[in-house]
């Protein structure tokens, strides 16, 4: 029996990754997870996440402080989060991972896992904003064919 996703659950082409609004995204532990951009402050972005399993969510800015968008719903970050995720692992791996509630049949789109979004646990995850800053350290090291000391053993 074929699933209603599959069809949604590779990226399309035109639907490149934006990381610009959203630099830093992963599927991790048991959370979609990232960083996204502040529309308003350059200096400013926003840790997010949906937990697996309970859809329970959070935004905090980079110095901790609760964003305002958050009133009983996802905000437009964690929206923004969750499209960047779709774009970047496709729909279905993302409801998969997610482990989203309820029949799977009636999911077409970010906006029907956003539906079932569970509460704001306002629970600060320092530990993606420094995931994220481990990935730029890596980002702005000049190429070289020479390993890593934190990768080498990939060479082993």
């Amino acid at each position: 029996m074929a699933s209603s996703l599959s069809n949604s659950s590779i990226p399309s082409s035109d639907d490149k990754r934006d990381v610009k609004k959203v630099p830093f995204v992963e599927l991790f532990g048991d959370r979609l997870q990232g960083v996204v951009s502040s529309g308003s402050d350059i200096e400013r972005v926003y840790v997010s996440y949906f937990e697996a399993g309970t859809l329970n969510y959070c935004c905090n800015t980079n110095n901790n402080r609760p964003c305002g968008g958050l009133r009983g719903y996802p905000c437009n970050h964690l929206r923004e989060l969750l499209h960047e995720a779709v774009n970047q692992y496709g729909l279905e791996s993302v409801i998969h991972f997610l482990r989203v509630p309820g029949d799977l049949t009636h999911i077409q789109s970010e906006h029907d896992i956003v539906g079932r979004a569970g509460r704001a646990t306002g629970e600060f995850a320092g530990e993606i904003f420094s995931r994220f800053l481990s990935d730029l350290e890596l980002l702005e090291l000049p190429s070289t064919q020479t390993p890593l000391l934190g990768m080498n053993w990939f060479n082993e």
